[in-house]
């Protein structure tokens, strides 16, 4: 059997209570390979490091450097190989010094398709990937997608040419309504059929479906209802985002544990969606009414069945301190309830 690789992205903070080795003690997959993406401009990064490399040797890790292009890079200076070499002399020796295995990639600038800045980012891309491979034997260099390549957010990318160099892309499968073209209503952050049809795309444009890691949100946005007819129906103040007339991002980003502690507060409880394969919630306050969409244990196991379906390298999250790992049972069985909907066969996490 063909070893998935789960990658798990954690930010090291110190709100940052993950016990790392009880989480990988009792993998669900044989062999499991865990790709770990380390936000690294903290300055206890060696301390989280040496957490890391101290658990259960029977799964493979590689430690990335999650690296956002557009901080660094300027998109003006995309094309400025002079200014880009520079940058990936200095990101290696970063890298090589934080004891690393190698780095994931993000830009999320607009990117025009066809454009100088289109290829000049794909030729980066690769010339990084060359160079890390040579410099540091094993390592890996990721990049992060949106959740399909038809120019998401102004987002177009030669996903094809990227996805042939790079170890493998993750797929953010989240954040799909930043662009509403049609109507102004609060909707969730990953819908199933979204994920399915943005992956196939990928696979449509000859990306190998095993060079695609499915990347699934452990967050949620609480939308603030302009008004408010019945659940499912909550309108929203209109915010334009890069040329769309309405966006998700007039709502407000909460974690997996937030939502779930405002759960039992809400009027409506738990309500379940079955074209989006979602569940949301209303709660009010000060005479205002919110809708919750977020992703739970059903939601994400329905999308984590598509590893298999659809033959995909593996299963990330973002992110991995968005979970309460207090000892509260109610909440602790919550916890292993998201861990193990990870899981496309039977399996458990401990946490």
């Amino acid at each position: 059997m063909r070893a998935l690789q789960i990658s798990l992205i954690l930010i090291p903070d110190a709100s940052h209570r993950i016990t790392y080795d009880s989480i990988s003690s009792e993998p669900p997959i044989n062999m499991l390979r865990l790709t770990t993406q380390v936000k690294a401009s903290d300055q206890n990064i060696r301390f989280r490091l040496c957490l890391l490399y101290c658990i259960n040797d029977a799964a493979e890790y590689k430690l990335l450097f999650l690296h956002y292009l557009s901080e660094e890079i300027n998109i003006q200076k995309l094309t400025d190989s002079a200014y880009n070499n520079k940058w990936l002399a200095g990101i290696l020796d970063r890298i090589k010094a934080l004891h690393l295995d190698g780095i994931h990639l993000e830009q999320w600038d607009v990117v025009a398709k066809e454009s100088a800045k289109y290829h000049a980012l794909s030729q980066l891309t690769n010339k990084t990937v060359q160079t890390f491979h040579r410099e540091i034997p094993g390592s890996q260099v990721t990049f992060n997608v949106p959740w399909s390549p038809d120019c998401k957010d102004g987002r177009c990318f030669n996903y094809a040419a990227i996805a042939n160099s790079c170890d493998f892309l993750f797929v953010s499968a989240f954040d799909m309504n930043s662009q509403m073209w049609d109507e102004c209503f609060a909707k969730p952050n990953s819908p199933y059929h979204k994920t399915l049809s943005g992956l196939y795309a990928y696979i449509n444009l000859g990306i190998d479906s095993r060079k695609l890691v499915m990347g699934i949100p452990w967050y949620g946005y609480d939308f603030p209802c302009l008004r408010f007819y019945e659940p499912g129906r909550c309108e929203l103040q209109k915010s334009p985002f890069r040329g769309a007339p309405c966006s998700a991002k007039v709502g407000r980003q909460t974690t997996y544990k937030d939502i779930m502690q405002l759960l039992p507060r809400s009027i409506t409880g738990r309500y379940w969606d079955d074209d989006y394969k979602s569940p949301y919630y209303v709660y009010r306050v000060n005479n205002k009414y919110h809708e919750v969409w977020y992703d739970d244990p059903e939601s994400i196991s329905l999308k984590s069945s598509i590893l298999k379906k659809l033959k995909l390298r593996g299963i990330g999250m973002w992110a991995a301190n968005y979970l309460n790992y207090t000892t509260d049972p109610t909440v602790a069985m919550q916890t292993e309830q998201m861990w193990n909907a990870l899981c496309p066969v039977p399996g458990k996490w401990r946490t």
